[in-house]
């Protein structure tokens, strides 16, 4: 192919929009996913990415914008589980399925109830390549407020998903440090609603942290990797939907997931060579 047809995504108005707004959810999605891989919240992720289409359908009913309703819906399912959890006998992950599965439901049986121009599959699937000036403007402060905050106290949230009673004990506000990570964690999910959807934004909350975390071992350098795996798997996707005549989000959920694979074999690889060679020292 010459360098004409290979630039030709690159002079669509509707493209350069998708790649833009691929690079801006890349930082947050990334950064966030490496703490949620470590602290074990994977589940946490599509339980609130489930929960918010509840939250969107009454924001459209009440006339308010769309944002309101799912940062809303999302951190009402994380705070009703953290309570649920805690004052019963039933595990966390117990909780968090049944509560995002019935809140998922709520919002299917509002949305058909309601005549509405909006697509479902927009909102469940994204429409990267119908992304607007304004949903730029969302997700580009979203991903500012959430990646600013992940930088700059990303020490404290570290120790807050090893050990919370020793970041307890160190004199850090453990509780404002809980439910800032799923307010940060519901406003993520409502800047990835117009790039890949509710179902598919999990991929994008877990993927790049799990990848880095099977390349690298120490964690700040597990936080740059992470960003550069996502932003690199979303211009990929985003650009071989083009030619694929594909939806970018799945083809981006589906680059993720093949450098997850690579990044485990690779370290299964690693790990039996060093193990092979302390046999041979020994």
């Amino acid at each position: 192919m010459d360098i004409e047809t290979l630039t030709l995504p690159f002079r669509f108005g509707f493209m350069q929009n998708a790649f833009l707004i691929s690079m801006i959810v890349s930082v947050p999605t990334a950064l966030l996913s490496c703490f949620l891989v470590l602290k074990g919240w994977a589940l946490m992720g599509d339980a609130v990415s489930h929960a918010v289409l509840p939250g969107i359908v009454l924001a459209y009913i009440l006339g308010l914008p769309l944002i309101v309703g799912a940062f809303a819906a999302g951190m009402t399912c994380a705070v009703g589980t953290g309570y649920l959890s805690t004052n019963s006998r039933v595990k966390e992950d117990t909780v968090m399925g049944v509560v995002f599965s019935g809140m998922f439901g709520l919002g299917i049986v509002l949305y058909v109830s309601v005549e509405t121009n909006a697509h479902l599959d927009h909102i469940l699937f994204g429409n990267m390549l119908g992304v607007d000036a304004g949903e730029l403007w969302t997700a580009g402060i979203i991903a500012l407020i959430v990646g600013g905050a992940l930088a700059l106290k990303w020490r404290d949230w570290l120790l807050h998903s090893f050990d919370p009673a020793q970041a307890k004990a160190s004199g850090l506000h453990v509780g404002w440090l809980h439910y800032g990570m799923l307010a940060g964690l519901s406003l993520t999910i409502v800047a990835t609603l117009s790039a890949v959807g509710l179902i598919l934004a999990i991929g994008l909350l877990i993927a790049p942290g799990a990848i880095a975390f099977l390349l690298v071992r120490e964690f700040r350098t597990m936080l740059w990797v992470a960003v550069l795996v996502c932003m690199g798997a979303m211009l990929l996707g985003t650009y071989a939907s083009f030619y694929l005549d594909s939806a970018p989000a799945p083809t981006i959920v589906l680059i993720l997931t093949v450098i997850f694979v690579v990044a485990f074999v690779r370290r299964q690889v690693v790990t039996r060579r060093m193990s092979a060679r302390r046999v041979e020292e020994g």
